[in-house]
């Protein structure tokens, strides 16, 4: 079998295969050998490849669309190939999954859909399998995207094994779903959540509070981007979030000319995460605050601003010394207002010291990510089931070691970018449990006061469960837990 193409320069990619599905496989393949993050390999293929605007933009639906879909397409391919997705060789696979979603996800004609996958095949894959290539493609094309769908559900053993493969969702992972949906009266809207998985969101920035900034955001409204094909408006559920209607972030936030560093990407969930703790009661005078599990920093900055104007105090804690610059540069604005360490969260040194106590701490901790299915596609993919305890016992670490250092009266804000309720209820209930001095605050009550526009927040608990199909945002948890005086 030949190599799989790295390593060779852009120049040497001549012939009858598109720039743009090259750099496409390109990511595939990062994604897969690397455990890349295909928001991050996927920028810097394109500027390896030096690709133009269309190009980009066609290189990055196929990337992106294929690995959304990654998971129906293996079984169309099954079905199509006759034989198990795991038989067929890996540079091979993701030929045939790209070629998939041309077919199927876009408007690419299927002459081009078929022809350019087998000169794919022959240039990065074993040429010798370019007719199995040819074959299995020109099945797919035979059949539209509805009549595949009609024959997974024919083929399945079980519903679930045929909804997994439709909504590309591991089937694991679509139970954990049901049931957070379940805990909430809300198990009729698990296919709407899945289609919402499925969805590239809308780019969201947070437009951080600081003096002299018009945080209603009015200048932003009707902003002309990009010959007015891109418009910032000031809407979602974060009083600091905006939209962007298509265009490049970065000529947006420049088009804003606010302070450098007060404007950046964020999604809105995430914004909401840090304002619940900032915002759940007024501020003391000199309060301290914690980011436990600070990296990349975005949730940070909001605390950093929020503080800045309260005359609180903010120190971030991030274990990987890497990822601790982030955080570094994510506070720029109110570097001179935040202290910056890198220390494992359980351990004091973290806290800066065993007799350190804190007002108020977030713990965003480390977590399946299954509530950031839409930005991070492959992230499904990537866990399994049996991943979960390790993650879970972390994450009730981390809550014990911030209990122990806040302050009475002080608040923790417990915080997941996953709805799995092994990583959201039961480890809240079990750091109740073990802490008979916390007691739960009404987290709902919290956003809703917050939030720019009405928030669906359903179920009992006093927690809050942000879901992507029903608030626009990443599926983030929010839980609030109070140290009794």
């Amino acid at each position: 079998m030949s190599g799989s193409g790295r390593g060779r320069r852009p120049e040497d990619r001549t012939g009858r295969v598109s720039a743009a599905r090259l750099v496409a496989y390109d990511v595939l393949r990062d994604v897969e050998d690397r455990e890349a993050y295909a928001n991050l390999a996927l920028p810097a293929r394109i500027r390896e490849a030096r690709l133009g605007r269309r190009e980009a933009a066609l290189a990055t639906e196929l990337a992106a669309g294929t690995l959304r879909g990654r998971g129906r397409y293996d079984r169309i391919i099954e079905l199509a190939a006759g034989r198990d997705i795991g038989e067929i060789d890996a540079r091979t696979r993701n030929v045939l999954r790209l070629g998939a979603h041309q077919l199927l996800g876009m408007r690419t004609a299927a002459h081009a859909a078929v022809n350019e996958s087998v000169e794919l095949q022959r240039r990065v894959a074993n040429e010798r399998a370019a007719g199995f290539v040819n074959g299995v493609l020109r099945a797919i094309g035979r059949s539209d995207a509805e009549a595949w769908d009609a024959r997974i559900v024919k083929a399945a053993k079980h519903p679930d094994d045929a909804l997994a493969a439709r909504s590309s969702h591991p089937a694991w992972v679509l139970r954990a779903l049901r049931a957070a949906l379940q805990a909430e009266g809300r198990e009729g809207e698990l296919e709407q959540l899945l289609a919402a998985d499925n969805v590239p969101p809308r780019v969201s920035l947070a437009l951080l509070p600081e003096a002299g900034l018009d945080l209603d955001t009015a200048e932003a409204l009707g902003i002309d981007l990009e010959r007015g094909e891109a418009t910032l408006t000031a809407t979602g559920p974060s009083p600091i979030g905006l939209e962007l209607a298509g265009g490049d972030p970065g000529r947006a936030i420049a088009a804003l000319d606010a302070p450098a560093g007060t404007v950046r990407v964020q999604d809105q969930g995430s914004q909401l995460a840090a304002l619940a703790l900032s915002r759940v009661r007024p501020v003391g005078r000199d309060e301290r605050w914690l980011d436990l599990c600070a990296g990349p920093g975005g949730k940070t900055a909001v605390l950093a601003a929020e503080a800045a104007l309260a005359g609180a105090r903010v120190r971030a804690n991030e274990v990987s010394e890497h990822r601790a610059e982030l955080v570094r540069g994510a506070v720029v604005a109110f570097e001179h207002d935040v202290e910056v360490v890198s220390h494992d969260g359980r351990e004091d040194a973290a806290f800066g010291g065993a007799d350190t106590r804190f007002d108020r701490i977030l713990v965003d901790a480390p977590c399946s990510g299954l509530g950031a299915l839409r930005r991070r596609p492959e992230a499904r993919w990537r866990k399994q089931p049996q991943d979960l305890p390790g993650l879970t016992a972390l994450q009730g670490e981390l809550l014990d070691a911030a209990v122990a250092h806040l302050a009475p009266g002080g608040v923790i804000a417990y915080v997941t970018c996953s709805p799995h309720l092994a990583e959201t209820r039961v480890v809240v209930g079990e750091a109740l449990k073990r802490h008979p001095a916390l007691r739960e605050l009404d987290a709902r009550e919290v956003l809703r006061a917050i939030a720019r526009e009405d928030l669906d927040l359903a179920g009992s608990a006093p927690s809050a469960q942000l879901w992507p199909h029903r608030n626009g945002t990443d599926a983030m948890f929010i839980a609030l837990l109070a140290l009794q005086r």
